[in-house]
């Protein structure tokens, strides 16, 4: 690949590591070859983090990695720029055969900045490599971070690969003859020129982040110049300058054909909702309220109004709730969404969804809590809210997407089941798998299920409880249509004819007929599958965002001869009829879970079945190490017994 230089040649005044004598240095026409490379850009939001990782990503996609993305917002809306509260961070795994995760530690940490290395160093495994800008570590951002001397002179970082580069100062240079920018603005182009030097490193393609430069500053040339500018300045600059010892390789994964995009759960998400109101030939309406970090499914379905899209940006969690339960009265599917504590304000609004028995959509991105928590850092503590979080008995079916794709079909059969059952149904995704992206292969439309409208035209025997006899799903009569008025509401419904009723006797009988209708779901579950060898005596079994972390764990523990095998819940309520038996099974159950145990305490109550518990709170996915951990200790026990 041909790239220029920039206009001023950049200073490069520093010293680079020593290079063992006579060791043969990997080129760009030799770069050494890895299977898989995690790498972590770290520093201040207004660093343009997020940028550049979501740029890696994309340039990752296209060569044709596999991968998996964590994006890190910092908590703090605006954090004092240089301190520990403002750090933002974006974490990527590539590869050349299957990925899981984003990973456990970096093999590279970029920091822009002294609070982003002392946040993210203790995840760097011993001899990782560091890239810093020196520029930032000042005095005065020294203090900020909470040193009392700068970790790049003082030895403290002497087990780690340490990279110093001036990437402020080359930055300016790069740019110095630009009049038509200030200094500040100049100095926000700094995390191209990082992003180029690691494209340089990873032997990435420039032309997909030029691009895409050119088409989002489009209105402003100068912007795109300057940017451009300084991502070849990053790569000539690695290429020119011996500042790193060797290049390196990831060579494209093996895929199945068809057609494929890099794709976010919340993207996917909206997608699938899209995709089964289209498939069912009906409108979607979406009233949401924006909180962290469910606002994007509103951003997305914004942009998909000629499909029958309507959204609605209401002033409050219950106005937005009850705007979709107002839809779906009158023949639309009904959307919203929100985090954990904008659920608990839809509440009352989604217990009227289940006396009125309204097909519903609840998406619930869940993030750390209680109240607000941790609100951009993921957690999926949930399930109790969504399980029992109503007044009463108030049954819903619940879904949980193991991956940032897999949201797309969970939010396709989320609106099967609520249009099939007549039910509410909850979505139980979460932060990581929001933000987080993947490669998608576009599925074929004709190989989805198909969806039935329930909807009653015919007035004859008309009754508004008059149920159907295998789903227990009652009659979608809409507004307008002559001969099917009625009346619903928050009230208890007489049985069949919908009338008010006070009656002991039938509330009790109501209120058993609409868990039986949510139980009866389990006829479109599939039994749950276990993979592993037939002879496995442990069983790590898992719901939502865990899959990658504890298939990667129970991949390499099998591959050590450990008797264990795996199992992933998609849906929690109703959960498959085999459920039980699978658990029986085994001689241990392991549960890893993101929360203090809700699922292993389900589990125990419906089943009887007794679990060991892993659990993290910590507003960050599971480790796959702690889950080894913890199978490596269960098997160490079950020898002791034998």
């Amino acid at each position: 690949m041909e790239v220029g230089f920039p206009s001023r040649a950049p200073n490069h005044s520093m010293t680079p590591p020593e290079k063992p004598a006579g060791a043969a240095r990997a080129t760009p026409q030799h770069p050494k070859q890895l299977d898989h490379v995690i790498i972590r850009f770290a520093g201040d939001s207004g660093d343009g983090i997020q940028i550049t990782g979501g740029q890696f990503t994309n340039t990752t996609a296209l060569f044709g990695n596999d991968l998996a993305t964590l994006p890190d917002f910092p908590a703090e809306i605006r954090a004092p720029a240089g301190t520990l509260p403002g750090v933002s961070g974006y974490q990527i795994q590539f590869a050349s055969a299957e990925v899981h995760t984003p990973g456990d530690r970096p093999d590279v940490l970029v920091a822009f900045n002294p609070a982003a290395l002392k946040v993210n160093l203790r995840d760097v495994p011993l001899n990782g490599t560091i890239i810093v800008n020196a520029d930032e570590f000042n005095e005065r951002n020294l203090e900020k971070a909470g040193y009392k001397a700068n970790p790049l002179e003082d030895g403290s970082l002497a087990n780690y690969r340490l990279v110093k580069v001036d990437i402020t100062r080359l930055t300016l240079d790069c740019l110095a003859d630009m009049k038509d920018l200030d200094q500040k603005e100049k100095k926000r182009c700094k995390n191209f020129f990082a992003l180029g030097l690691v494209y340089w490193l990873y032997q990435r393609p420039m032309d997909p982040t030029l691009k895409t430069i050119r088409e989002k500053f489009k209105k402003s040339p100068v912007i795109v110049d300057a940017n451009s500018r300084v991502l070849k300045a990053g790569y000539d600059f690695g290429s020119n300058t011996e500042i790193f010892q060797d290049v390196f390789v990831v060579p494209p994964a093996t895929y199945e054909p068809g057609i494929y995009r890099n794709i976010s759960g919340n993207e996917a998400l909206a997608i699938g909702l899209v995709t089964a109101a289209t498939r069912a030939g009906l409108p979607l309406v979406y009233g949401s309220y924006p909180i962290t970090p469910a606002s994007d499914i509103l951003h997305a379905l914004a942009k998909l109004k000629n499909y029958g899209v309507f959204t609605f940006q209401a002033e409050d969690e219950i106005a937005a709730v009850t705007s979709a339960v107002g839809a779906a009265f009158a023949g639309a599917i009904g959307v919203t969404a929100s985090s954990g504590p904008g659920i608990a304000l839809k509440g009352e609004a989604i217990g009227l969804a289940v006396m009125t028995e309204l097909p519903l959509v609840i998406c619930d991105i869940q993030r750390g809590g209680p109240s607000t928590g941790l609100p951009t850092k993921t957690e999926q503590a949930d399930l109790f809210q969504a399980l029992f979080g109503r007044n009463s008995e108030s049954p819903v079916a619940i879904l949980a997407p193991s991956s940032p794709s897999d949201c797309f079909f969970l939010g396709y059969e989320a609106v099967r089941i609520a249009l099939k059952y007549m039910v509410p149904i909850f979505i139980l995704s979460d932060g990581y798998l929001a933000n987080g992206a993947e490669p998608w292969k576009l599925p074929r439309v004709e190989d989805l299920a198909p969806i039935t409208v329930n909807r009653r035209t015919d007035p004859k025997g008309f009754q508004p409880y008059l149920r159907d006899e295998v789903t227990l799903a009652r009659p979608w009569a809409w507004p307008g249509t002559p001969g099917l008025e009625h009346r619903i509401g928050g009230i208890e419904k007489q049985n069949v004819t919908g009338n008010v009723s006070y009656d002991p006797e039938n509330h009790d009988l109501m209120c058993r007929l609409r868990a039986e209708k949510v139980a009866r779901i389990v006829q479109d579950v599939p039994d749950l599958q276990v993979v592993g060898p037939a002879s496995a005596e442990i069983l790590v079994i898992g719901w939502g965002s865990t899959l990658g972390s504890i298939t990667q764990a129970v991949e390499e523990a099998q591959a050590e001869g450990v008797p264990v095998a795996r199992a992933h819940l998609r849906h929690l309520n109703p959960m498959p009829a085999n459920l039980g038996d699978v658990l029986r099974r085994f001689r241990k159950v392991i549960v890893p879970e993101m929360n203090l145990g809700q699922l292993a305490f389900v589990l125990r109550g419906r089943y009887l079945v007794e679990t060991v518990q892993l659990n993290r709170v910590q507003g960050l996915p599971l480790k796959v190490r702690d889950i080894r951990q913890t199978i490596e200790e269960v098997a160490q026990a079950l020898k002791g017994v034998r």
